[in-house]
Order: structure tokens, then C-alpha cells, then sequence
């Protein structure tokens, strides 16, 4: 029988049509039944709160919303709880619940209504696969790809954080699958789900009682718990708790960020990978407190009715969500007690060996589709002056009149992109790359990637957009045709860049026989590797842009 490229729960959920083998399921027409027939040979895993029951597929035993956590509901605004313990064979075939979901504002991606119906997201112009699972407070779930359970292989561990701010998003998408990571690299692959918005990184500290102290980072505290729990179990599943990489794409980059200033991390974790995803610094703790201010006064509290916001509906407290501007990781002095990459790299972890990665053209996906490329001369400045935080004193007028000297050929809308980039998007990745050069410890452990592959999405005018490089980093080109379409540089670079980070779990160290040699970021040559149909190593790439941008303070987006 043809490879699967779904399973049973992808029926149920109305993904595709295909042919099921015995090894994943005993008869087709079990795939359409709430409780799946299992073949006799069904992978079950033994865990330290319970046996878990999986399904193969193309050989590798899959493990969907394995929880690592108890339903937030019960530690609301709390640092979490490990999951109950539990008798019977867990069944984990489909994914799980995802958290309550946010507002658009501080997101690339637009909010998904509160359903289990498989919803697709827009980003850049092309529709990124769908998330699946209804919002549930109950959302501390994981789940797990490996060739072998108890074969004492140690495999390195390939540990994801999802995108969307904090505001928005899952793992709950075939963009993450693990299958094709953990058949070609012999790796475990673990995707994560945890608290978001409000339910993750509202902070009150300063307004409630000492059961709300770490409540501005609780977000965080679930990654902390779910990276105790591959610590704890993964060799179960045949990985390595001594190589346990960590990687995310935008939100999920910046949440690897503050990882590693967080002590409660320290250990959990050996190598990290931030694509598109970086945190300079933390919420002030004033202004979070301010931010909590407008959210409890909208939900009709006062500081003394202020436990109230325990037994409140999670729905009305998702609802007051757009009252605050921005959630993410507040610079408590307690499980945060200093900002990530502010004012140097932190000492916790420069030890550890890091990738920061961002793509050409991150602001393409953020700025609309095809209105953005109708833009005027007389447009431009007016545009950028809508993010005037981005560009500090420097007169907008002085951007762009430069962007046309380095870029003579570029339209107006191609000038409004790549300074939006240039100003916004890629000076976080920069700072912590070149704050990391610095230290001894560090600077022979970091690498710059940019990728520069162009999507035939959009007729090429999307460029390199932000998330692209998803699909590509998991070796699942062929899952997201709506983002790199059919051309046939695709595949080949997307087995490059998956072994690329697949060695890097296994060494601490991107460099294999198939990758042109990728040196060490430094201050003098800025070595970068370049992602494009033919992969190259470039010193300083956009040198003039760079320069233009760091006449201006940089400001941490929100």
C-alpha cells in the first residue's frame, strides 16, 4: 500500500483520503469510528503518570496529546501541575485540546473562532495549514514522534515551541508533524502546547495576593514543566535527556529566548534554534501591571474582588484579552529575574549552542497582500510613520531616500517591506547574535542562518516570508503546498536544512559533509548562512541595511 501522509484522526477531522495499513489500525472503516480498533502491535509507551497508546505510521510510533500538565483551570494565573496520574491505557491517536486562543493584535496570524472544525491561517499571503482541537483551559499536551520505545538508542530530542506571539497558536497542524524528522534523522521529535494571552502572561503580582507571583510568566512555566517531563520520560521513548534541543519559529523563538534566562530552565535543554523569533527584553513589571489594570477593570473587578478572576468562565476572561495591547514574559526578579538578551547574553546559558535565524523578508508576511504593493513614492513615508516606535528620531524621509540608493531597482512597496525588516523585525536576531560574540563562552557556540528562498507563492512577490522556513526545518514541503508550491528546489534544500538541524541536536555543531562550511557568527565578518536554492556562507549580508538600522535604539516589538 502508498505511504501515508495522515492517519485515522485525520478522517475524523475530514483532512484527506487514504489507505490505512494493520500496523496502524485494524480496518478502514474503524478511521470513522470516535474510538478507533487497534492493531494488536499498537505502540504503548509507559510514562511516569501512565501508559500511552499510539499508532505508526511510515514506521515511526506516533504519541498525540500525551498531557504533561493538570487542567490550568485548577492553577489559573499559577505556575502549572503535573497531569493526574492514570490507570488505563491512555489513548493518544489525535491531537488534543489547544489553549484559548487571543486576539490578533500582537500576532501575525488572525484568531481562530473557539471550534474543533480545522480552521486555516493566513500569513504573508499564503493560507498556512489548519490548527486543529477546541480551546480548553486544559490544554497542557504534547506530543511525541520516535522510531523506538525502550531500545536504549538515545536519540537526540528535537523539542518545539509554536509561533503566534504569546498570543495565538498551536502545534496542533500537520506544518509540525514529526514523522518525516524522526524516520530520516533518527531523532525524537516533541511539539508542545501551553498557556497563551492572558491565561499565560497576565501579570498580578503587584494587584493580588502571593498566589499570583508568578503569574506574568506562567506561559513560561508550562515549557519549563514540559521540558521535566522529557527529561523524565524520554528515554522511554528511546531519546537522549542529556541532548534535548529546543526550537521555535517567531513567538517560539522568542519563547527559547527567555528559556534561557530563566534558572528554573537551566539543564533541560543543550542546544537551541531561534527562527524569526527573538527576546531582547522582558515587560517592565510597571507596565505590566498597568496592562492588568485595563483587563481586570474591563471583567468588572477591583484589586479586592481580584480572586474572582478564578472562578470567572474562561471564555470571558479570553473575551477581555484585546483589553491589553500585548502579552509575553515579564521581568519579574522572580522565575524571570532578568531580561533575556538585556544587557548581555545571559551567563545561565552562553554555554549552550545556538542557531538564530531570520528570513529576507519577514515584514511581507505582517503587512497585508496585494493592497501593500499598489503603494506610491508619496505612500511610503506615511506608512512607516504607523510605526514610528520602530524608527526612533530618525527621519522617515532619510529611510527611505536611502533604501533607494542601496536599492535603486526596488518599487516603493519593496522599500516599505524590507525597512519595516530591517528596523522591526531582524535587529533582535542581530543583538543577541552580536551580545553572544562577545562572551568567551558563547561566541564559539553561535551561528546566523538567513534564508532567502524565494516562495513561487504570490508569483514570487512574496519573497521570503515570514514562517517560511517552518515547513522547511521539518522536512514537510510536501505537507504545505499553499506555501512553497512546486518548485522542485524546495525538496532538495528542505532535506538540507532538517539535516542541518538534525546534526546540530546530535553534535552542538551545524556543520555536516553536505553543508558548505558555516563558521561562527563574530563581530568582524558576520558570517551568515544563506538558504537559498543554492546554500552559501556570505559575510555581512545587508551590510548597508544594517548599518542604516543601528543608528536607532531598538526597540522590542509590543
Amino acid at each position: 500500500m502508498p505511504d501515508c501522509r495522515a492517519l485515522a484522526t485525520a478522517f475524523m477531522l475530514g483532512e484527506m483520503s487514504f489507505q490505512l495499513t494493520r500496523r496502524t489500525f485494524v480496518g478502514a472503516t474503524a478511521a470513522f469510528a470516535s474510538r478507533p480498533t487497534f492493531a494488536e502491535d499498537a505502540p504503548i509507551a509507559t510514562t511516569t503518570l501512565g501508559k500511552v497508546r499510539g499508532y505508526i505510521q511510515s514506521g515511526v510510533q506516533c504519541f498525540k496529546g500525551i498531557p504533561y500538565g493538570a487542567d490550568t483551570a485548577t492553577t489559573r494565573f499559577q505556575p502549572p501541575k503535573k497531569a493526574l496520574a492514570w490507570s488505563d491505557v491512555k489513548e493518544c491517536i489525535q491531537w488534543s485540546t489547544r489553549a484559548p486562543q487571543g486576539n490578533a493584535a500582537s500576532a501575525s496570524m488572525r484568531p481562530r473562532p473557539n471550534t474543533a472544525n480545522p480552521t486555516p491561517r493566513r500569513a504573508g499571503g499564503f493560507r498556512l495549514p489548519p490548527d486543529r482541537g477546541p480551546e480548553s483551559e486544559d490544554c497542557l499536551h504534547l506530543n511525541v514522534w520516535t522510531t523506538g520505545l525502550r531500545d536504549h538508542r538515545k536519540r537526540p530530542v528535537l523539542c518545539y515551541f509554536h509561533g503566534g506571539a504569546y498570543n495565538n497558536g498551536t502545534v496542533n497542524s500537520e506544518l509540525y508533524d514529526g514523522v518525516s524528522l524522526a524516520r530520516t534523522g533518527e531523532v525524537v521529535v516533541v511539539t508542545v502546547n501551553h498557556r497563551l494571552n492572558s491565561f499565560g502572561y497576565l501579570y498580578l503580582a503587584e494587584l493580588g495576593g502571593p498566589s499570583f507571583s508568578d503569574s506574568g510568566n506562567s506561559g513560561q512555566l508550562d515549557l519549563i514543566l514540559s521540558l521535566e517531563w522529557i527529561r523524565d520520560n524520554i528515554a522511554e521513548f528511546g531519546g537522549d535527556p542529556t541532548r534535548v534541543l529546543i526550537f521555535g519559529q517567531s513567538g517560539g523563538g522568542a519563547k527559547c529566548a527567555t528559556l534561557m534566562a530563566q534558572p528554573k530552565a537551566h539543564n533541560l535543554f543543550h542546544r537551541v534554534v531561534t527562527m524569526s523569533g527573538q527576546q531582547v527584553v522582558g515587560v517592565k513589571t510597571a507596565v505590566a501591571t498597568q496592562r492588568a489594570e485595563r483587563v481586570i477593570a474591563g471583567l468588572g473587578l477591583t484589586r479586592a474582588s481580584l480572586n474572582d478572576i478564578l472562578i470567572l468562565p474562561w471564555q470571558k476572561i479570553q473575551q477581555s484579552t484585546h483589553l491589553s495591547d500585548y502579552y509575553g514574559p515579564v521581568t519579574d526578579g522572580r522565575s524571570l529575574p532578568r531580561d533575556p538578551f538585556a544587557p548581555d547574553a545571559p551567563a545561565l546559558s552562553r554555554n549552550i549552542p545556538m542557531i538564530l535565524g531570520n528570513v529576507h523578508d519577514e515584514s511581507r508576511a505582517l503587512v497585508g497582500g496585494g493592497d501593500v504593493m499598489a503603494l506610491t513614492w508619496e505612500q511610503v513615508v506615511p506608512e512607516l510613520a504607523k510605526s514610528p516606535q520602530f524608527f526612533g528620531t530618525m527621519p522617515l524621509t532619510k529611510v527611505v531616500a536611502r533604501y533607494r540608493e542601496i536599492y535603486p531597482n526596488y518599487q516603493p512597496w519593496q522599500v516599505y517591506v524590507a525597512a519595516l525588516t530591517a528596523f522591526r523585525a531582524w535587529p533582535g536576531q542581530r543583538i543577541e547574535a552580536e551580545r553572544r560574540a562577545v562572551e568567551p563562552l558563547a561566541k564559539d557556540r553561535t551561528w546566523v542562518y538567513q534564508m532567502n528562498w524565494p516562495t513561487p507563492i504570490g508569483n514570487g512577490r512574496l519573497g521570503s516570508p515570514h514562517t517560511l522556513d517552518i515547513p522547511f526545518m521539518f522536512d514537510n514541503t510536501s505537507l504545505a503546498p499553499n506555501m512553497v508550491g512546486n518548485d522542485p528546489t524546495a525538496a532538495p534544500l528542505a532535506k538540507l536544512m532538517s539535516q542541518t538541524l538534525i546534526h546540530f541536536a546530535q553534535t552542538g555543531n551545524p556543520n555536516h559533509s553536505g553543508l558548505p562550511h558555516w563558521p561562527t557568527y563574530d563581530l568582524t565578518k558576520r558570517a551568515t548562512m544563506i538558504w537559498d536554492k543554492i546554500p552559501s556562507t556570505v559575510n555581512d549580508p545587508r551590510t548597508e541595511e544594517r548599518k542604516l538600522a543601528e543608528q536607532v535604539e531598538y526597540i522590542q516589538p509590543a
